[in-house]
């Protein structure tokens, strides 16, 4: 990164990461710029946004909110772009050196695509990119000189204590995980499981798929097999651990038996900035340790049996291939159909595994190939249901 204003777009500005990023750029004293926002139905929230920050472009890639959105209250120099299809060419332009990918699911990928495919540096919040297609995003990356750093908590403190020694000195990994708003419940208690319930999260402010999916922990399966790809590490080398303070965000064993972690309270603002800093460290928003205060740190095994979300994530992650897409999309139909009312909570992870098992498994799938099999995994979700 060089010491120039630092151009951003951030892809799904309105939601909790993309505002979240906003915070950070303010307190940055004009070391960015926004230069361009994305959003899907949120058009007032969008107007409010570009009105601050006065970027030069902003696409809202619902059409129907598109038309809803009253032009004259943009700034007279934003353009605004009314799909889906318009956001890989804004964030491929020359001017824009950081694309914050905040996109929640799958929705995500083609705005992280075309950003590397410009060999831009991408703040990367969207994990289900690397669970469908980690293994060519990487490989884009690397070819286009594309730069993917990582804002889920776990994986910026992954990235962060491994800047403390050599690849080939690293034993494992882990992962913490809160546990979620079921940590303590009996198989019993989570077949009541409420949606007001699964969205009542005890440390993080999240949007609701995430929410839920933190709740089931698949959002930890999703994390492990992003973390595969990610740093290139296989599954029998990833760890989980409980940690309900989320205070320590991950953890990297080295192999004569240190043990580095990063710390820090509940705020994603501070992987966002060092997202968009790194190498460099700059004073910020986010909230700090208070290390006068008491405080314990807990740690717990995970339980498999109440949360066999997580096992799936395992073994999703070691079979590589079509497997990630699936599981990804089936996932997200399934989330979408407990919000609605429409399966329970115990449901989400059967439905996922029963899609999963009936795809036709490809080891060396293509992209197209990827997104075919994505639209396939949410109707097979729907005939699930019927059954």
């Amino acid at each position: 990164m060089t010491a120039h204003v630092r151009n951003l777009a951030i892809l799904g500005s309105t939601g909790s990461i993309g505002r979240s990023t906003l915070e950070v750029v303010a307190a940055a004293g004009g070391r960015f710029r926004v230069a361009g926002l994305t959003a899907h139905r949120r058009v007032s929230e969008l107007l409010e946004q570009a009105r601050r920050w006065q970027p030069d472009w902003i696409v809202v890639t619902d059409p129907d909110a598109a038309q809803s959105l009253d032009r004259s209250q943009l700034p007279p120099h934003t353009q605004l772009f009314g799909s889906a299809h318009d956001v890989p060419q804004c964030v491929a332009r020359p001017e824009i050196d950081v694309v914050v990918a905040a996109v929640v699911g799958a929705a995500g990928l083609a705005g992280t695509w075309a950003a590397l495919e410009a060999g831009k540096r991408v703040a990367l919040a969207n994990k289900e990119t690397l669970v469908m297609a980690g293994p060519l995003v990487m490989q884009l990356a690397a070819r286009q000189g594309g730069q993917i750093l990582p804002v889920d908590s776990e994986h910026s403190a992954v990235f962060q204590a491994l800047q403390s020694g050599r690849r080939e000195e690293v034993r494992r990994i882990v992962l913490t995980a809160s546990g979620g708003p079921f940590r303590r419940h009996s198989l019993e208690q989570l077949e009541q499981v409420s949606v007001a319930e699964a969205l009542a999260h005890p440390n993080w402010k999240m949007g609701p798929k995430i929410t839920v999916d933190s709740a089931t922990m698949m959002n930890k399966s999703l994390e492990v097999i992003e973390a595969r790809w990610l740093f290139d590490f296989p599954p029998d080398r990833i760890g989980v651990v409980v940690h309900p303070q989320s205070v320590v965000h991950s953890l990297v064993e080295y192999r004569d038996g240190s043990v580095l972690a990063q710390l820090s309270p509940p705020d994603m603002k501070l992987p966002i900035q060092y997202a968009l800093t790194f190498p460099e460290r700059w004073e910020g928003p986010a909230a700090k340790l208070d290390w006068t205060s008491h405080f314990n740190l807990e740690f717990e095994k995970p339980d498999l049996n109440r949360f066999p979300a997580l096992q799936l994530g395992f073994e999703v992650a070691d079979k590589g291939g079509t497997a990630g897409a699936v599981l990804n999309a089936a996932n997200e139909a399934a989330v979408a159909a407990f919000l609605d009312g429409q399966i329970r909570f115990t449901q989400i992870v059967p439905a996922c595994r029963a899609v999963l098992a009936q795809h036709e498994f490809d080891s060396n799938p293509t992209l197209d190939r990827l997104l075919t099999l994505d639209a396939w995994a949410r109707k097979e979700i729907v005939r699930w249901m019927g059954c």
